[in-house]
């Protein structure tokens, strides 16, 4: 492969180990060198499992440096390629007893061994570990971002590796949290034509948005894409096959929509038709949420009638999200109508469902229908959150029900285990000194300073 070629041209570091051709031929037996290669890759592949590691650590101690070099352990792992799995336990075996100077080549050649068996998980979690190892080789930025890069290009060809060994670096780079080395090793792959795949993409485009902002998000988004200031993909041959999909559009979307940017991402969903991809149910939730956050349920309906017409069956994020929306601007009626439609068409609610109708109602004052649907969400075992429970004890408080919002946290807390707000300790002490149950009023403010808030002495003074 010609990028291979162009890679393989990058300075190496001192450190690093440089495979020749002659290093894997065979000698005349003996303890040192070539023939201790031999020797252990014979035991390896022809002793039985109970006799071989024992027969090895024996061959390694009655070395000289009863250790192997990190290429002579190279070269063994490489002779082990077509035997993933074997290759991994002889790395743990050398790594648990101390057989092996081990060095980010080392480390390499195992990983390119498991990426081309497919063993990606492992993989990955050797990619963290190597780089969690040698530390001080991510320092050594004058030549490439992260060391391991540059090992990993110096042992590809030897250890006939697959392509997405990069996607694994990339990725265990944005796990890690180090997502500017991530972009960073993203833009010297660019640069000798090698391609991450959609998904990494994607992921390093999340990452991205999460940490630096949506803008940023955006531009990389444009950038891996090769899209032109007119939202249209300049040339997708030229992107080596690699396209952005309606999951790469969701990415981008909802990095907007978790900053408000509303018509963002409405531009968004009109780029989909610029890039030919199709959106998908989560698109669709996406932007009836932006709607439906932004009091819009004229808009949010009419994503939801285009829905139906595409023929895509509404899921239980879309009922929430559009219940959730009617509660939200009061009405709670049509919010019914869609949770009557959500029960009928088998749609099984969820405990946010509830959640916003709880919501819904408590601004209404029905806390008839507050208490049936708290019922409902206890026969289901859901588990309402402490927001919930901290908006129906402070309805009831503002409604001056003190006694039924005391007994309503008596028996949330035992249920449900929830935390109450500052202010809902505050409207019950309030309540209760009203009352004239001050000892009430006094366990509270014991709990109250317990949970670490300061408390107002004055709450606790009898009208």
């Amino acid at each position: 492969m010609a990028f291979l070629r162009s890679m393989t041209k990058i300075p190496c570091h001192s450190f690093y180990y440089v495979p020749k051709p002659s290093s894997f031929s065979s000698s005349p037996p003996a303890l040192s060198g070539d023939a201790l290669v031999s020797a252990a890759v014979s035991i390896l592949k022809h002793h039985r499992s109970k006799s071989r590691w024992s027969n090895l650590r024996s061959l390694l101690t009655a070395t000289k440096d009863k250790r192997l070099t990190a290429s002579q352990f190279s070269e063994i792992a490489v002779q082990l390629r077509n035997n993933a799995h074997l290759a991994m336990r002889f790395f743990h075996f050398t790594v648990d007893y101390s057989l092996s100077s081990h060095s980010l080549y080392s480390y390499a050649t195992v990983i390119h061994i498991l990426a081309r068996s497919r063993l990606k998980l492992q993989a990955q979690n050797l990619i963290k570990s190597a780089m969690s190892r040698f530390p001080e080789a991510q320092q050594q930025v004058t030549a490439t971002p992260v060391a391991i890069l540059e090992a990993l290009i110096i042992t590809y060809r030897t250890c006939a590796s697959a392509p997405f060994v990069f996607d694994l670096l990339v990725r265990a780079c944005l796990e890690s949290k180090k997502i500017d080395i991530a972009v960073e090793i993203y833009a010297i792959l660019k640069s000798k034509n090698v391609y991450l795949r959609t998904r990494t993409c994607n992921f390093l485009i999340e990452s991205v948005a999460k940490s630096r902002g949506c803008s940023a998000g955006y531009n990389l988004y444009r950038e891996i894409f090769y899209l032109d200031v007119d939202d249209v993909v300049r040339n997708r041959s030229s992107a080596k096959g690699v396209c952005p999909t309606a999951n790469t559009l969701n990415v981008v979307m909802i990095g907007f929509y978790r900053e408000g940017l509303v018509d963002k991402v409405e531009e968004m969903w009109q780029e989909f038709a610029s890039v030919g991809c199709v959106p998908n149910i989560y698109s669709f939730n996406v932007l009836m949420a932006a709607y439906c956050d932004d009091g819009r349920m004229k808009d949010a309906m009419r994503v939801w009638e285009e829905m139906d017409n595409r023929g895509l069956n509404h899921d239980a994020v879309a009922y929430n999200t559009v219940i959730g929306g009617f509660c939200g601007i009061g009405e709670v009626g049509r919010a019914e109508e869609i949770y009557r439609e959500m029960v009928m068409k088998g749609v099984e609610s969820t405990c946010i469902t509830f959640e916003h109708l709880i919501n819904g109602y408590c601004k209404m004052g029905d806390f008839d229908s507050v208490t049936m649907l708290y019922k409902d969400m206890c026969r289901k075992n859901f588990c309402p959150g402490s927001s919930t429970v901290n908006v129906i004890i402070k309805s009831l408080c503002d409604k001056n029900k003190i006694s039924a919002a005391s007994e309503f946290y008596r028996i949330a807390v035992k249920k449900h285990d929830v935390v109450l707000e500052k202010e809902n300790y505050e409207n019950l002490m309030r309540g209760l000194c009203q009352e004239g149950k001050i000892e009430e009023a006094l366990k509270l403010q014991v709990e109250m300073v317990g949970k670490g808030f300061r408390p107002n002495l004055v709450e606790l003074e009898p009208n």
